[in-house]
């Protein structure tokens, strides 16, 4: 038999600081077994939202350097007196459901400091290139006293744009590039950054770092004026990971963002709108989940999905059948 989980024990102990306990708590959400989901929720629930943090989301295409930067950047915030804990989203095999999970030992030494917490989780083919549960992670990251909490996504891609709706501030990383790498940066992507770093800005590629950033800069003043940004932003930056440099300009910049919004009102009313854009995602995932655990609900989405693939019917009306099913009523 499962031992109980002690909500109040637990609560108390992420409440105050503790690294194992948060640990536990983030396994506890991410399971999807219906037992632990029910603890999860208790767990949420008894923890409030008291607590926050700058959550900042990171992207940037393969090879770019993400691990490399965020170790260096999170090195640099705990250095300041900072709590950081780092959300990293491996990609889930399509077949298995694995993944590699090797953000740790890429971060060696971010790993190991007593004021950062990095846990690498599964996409599990989740869409956005964050995991279903990383927005509980990051509410549980802000209770345990975090600071800052960096979300590393999947990737770079139309999907990837759904990190922005858990995030305060969405920083893509890009690499020194010539043309043709340039038109290869989705436009989604770009409108919804709100600062672009340039990475490797150092070497050889010190130059062309700067000419990218200048092309990235350029880019980002032809794109339509947003209401929660002010008169400088979305901006793009050099940095270089690999020797440290940049680091405090973009933290200073990033700041500067924050401390804008919340005096005009934007941080909090972005984060309410977050909040109702995660409640609307969540019953759809909920409601399709009860269809896919009912039996009878289950057999009527099978017998429409084949219908469907053997064109007896169209994927609108299979979806109004299976709906007026799990109604109890008829179309």
């Amino acid at each position: 038999m499962r031992k109980p989980v002690d909500i109040p024990a637990l609560a108390a102990s992420l409440k105050a600081g503790e690294r194992r306990a948060l640990a536990r708590a983030i396994t506890l959400v991410e399971s999807g077994r219906a037992d632990h989901r029910a603890d999860a929720l208790a767990l949420l629930d008894a923890l409030g939202n008291d607590r926050q943090a700058l959550r900042i989301g990171l992207s940037g295409t393969p090879g770019v350097g993400k691990s490399t930067f965020i170790e260096a950047f999170g090195l640099f915030l705990v250095e300041k007196g900072l709590k950081v804990a780092v959300l990293a989203v491996d990609p889930s095999s399509a077949r298995s459901g694995g993944s590699i999970l090797g953000d740790k030992t890429r971060m060696e030494h971010l790993s190991r400091h007593p004021q950062a917490f990095i846990r690498p989780s599964p996409s599990q083919a989740q869409m956005g290139g964050v995991a279903r549960r990383t927005r509980e992670a990051i509410a549980l990251c802000e209770a345990a006293g975090y600071d800052v909490v960096l979300i590393e996504t999947v990737g770079v891609g139309q999907s990837e744009t759904m990190v922005a709706e858990m995030c305060d501030l969405f920083t893509l990383l890009l690499a020194p590039a010539g043309g043709d790498e340039l038109q290869g940066v989705k436009r989604g992507i770009m409108e919804i950054a709100d600062i672009i770093l340039v990475n490797k800005a150092d070497g050889d590629l010190k130059s062309q770092a700067t000419r990218t950033c200048a092309d990235y800069a350029g880019a980002l003043r032809l794109l339509r004026k947003r209401p929660q940004d002010p008169e400088s932003f979305p901006k793009a930056m050099t940095v270089s990971a690999y020797e440290g440099r940049g680091l405090p300009e973009a933290w200073d910049e990033m700041t500067a963002l924050a401390d804008w919004r919340k005096d005009h009102g934007h941080f909090a009313g972005r984060r309410a709108e977050q909040a109702r854009y995660w409640f609307h995602e969540e019953v759809r995932l909920q409601l399709l989940e009860r269809l896919q655990r009912d039996p009878v609900l289950a057999a009527t989405l099978e017998a429409e999905e084949t219908k469907l693939i053997n064109g007896e019917s169209t994927p609108t009306v299979a979806a109004a059948n299976v709906l007026a099913s799990f109604a109890g009523g008829t179309r």
